[in-house]
C-alpha cells in the first residue's frame, strides 16, 4: 500500500475567536435563562471589564448578535435581549464571523433575489410612517458617514425596516438568515468612506421609489445598490 502524499492537505486548526467565545457565553446565559427576554446588558465598557476582554472584540461580538436578531441596541438606551427561541440561538453562529469569500459571490446573488423582490413587495404595502422612519434612516446615515460603525447599524436598521414592510413573514425568515451571514461583508464595506457616501445615495433612491409606491424603480434600485455594494467588496478584497 502505497502512503498517500497528504502534505499539507489538512492543515492546522485555527483558535476559536475571542468575539466569538464572547457571543457564545452570551447566547449560553440566554439558553440558561440568566439573561431574558427584555433584560439591559451592562454598559460595553462595563461589560468589557466583566468578561476580561477588549472592547473591539466585544463590539464584533455585540454586532454579530444583533444582526442574528438575538440582541438590539436601542439608541440612548443600550444593548437589550429580544425574544427568541433558545433552540434558534447557536445555529448558523460560526458563519456570522467566518466565511470564505468566494461564498459571497452566492451572497450577493441571494440578496439580489430577496432583497429586489422584497423592496418591489415593500413599494406596494408601506406605510407612510415607515417611510418617514427611513427616510429619518437615511438622514441620520448622512450625518454619521464619518462613523463606520454608526453608519453600519442605521445600514442594516433601513434594510431591516424594508424587509417589514413587505409584510411577507416567510422571506422575513429567510432574510434573518441571510443576514447572519452578512456581518463581515456589511462591516468590510463599512470601511470605506466611498462606499458609505455612496450608500446614502443608494439608499436615498430606495425610499423615494418605496415612497412613490413604484415597485419596479423600488426593485431596480435595490439592485443597483446591491450591485455597487458587491463591487466594492471585490474591490476592497
Amino acid at each position: 500500500m502505497v502512503d498517500q502524499p497528504w502534505g499539507d492537505l489538512f492543515g492546522t486548526l485555527e483558535r476559536e475567536t475571542l468575539s466569538m467565545k464572547i457571543a457564545k457565553r452570551i447566547l449560553s446565559l440566554i439558553k440558561e435563562k440568566q439573561l431574558r427576554p427584555g433584560d439591559r446588558l451592562p454598559s460595553e465598557r462595563e461589560l468589557a471589564r466583566m468578561m476580561q476582554v477588549s472592547r473591539p472584540s466585544l463590539r464584533e461580538a455585540l454586532r454579530a448578535l444583533q444582526i442574528m436578531n438575538i440582541i438590539e441596541n436601542r439608541q440612548g438606551s443600550g444593548n437589550y435581549i429580544t425574544s427568541l427561541e433558545p433552540k434558534k440561538l447557536i445555529e448558523h453562529l460560526e458563519a456570522v464571523f467566518v466565511l470564505d469569500d468566494a461564498v459571497y459571490v452566492d451572497l450577493f446573488k441571494a440578496r439580489k433575489i430577496m432583497e429586489t423582490g422584497l423592496a418591489e413587495l415593500a413599494a406596494g404595502n408601506i406605510t407612510d410612517s415607515e417611510v418617514e422612519e427611513l427616510e429619518a434612516l437615511v438622514k441620520e446615515a448622512k450625518e454619521r458617514v464619518d462613523d463606520a460603525e454608526a453608519f453600519l447599524h442605521l445600514d442594516l436598521a433601513l434594510h431591516n425596516q424594508i424587509v417589514k414592510a413587505a409584510r411577507n413573514g416567510i422571506l422575513e425568515l429567510f432574510m434573518s438568515s441571510i443576514n447572519q451571514l452578512s456581518v463581515y461583508s456589511r462591516r468590510r464595506t463599512a470601511e470605506s468612506p466611498d462606499i458609505r457616501r455612496q450608500t446614502v445615495r443608494d439608499h436615498r433612491a430606495i425610499v423615494r421609489a418605496l415612497k412613490s409606491h413604484d415597485p419596479a424603480a423600488a426593485r431596480a434600485a435595490m439592485f443597483r445598490h446591491l450591485s455597487r455594494v458587491e463591487k466594492g467588496f471585490g474591490d476592497q478584497a
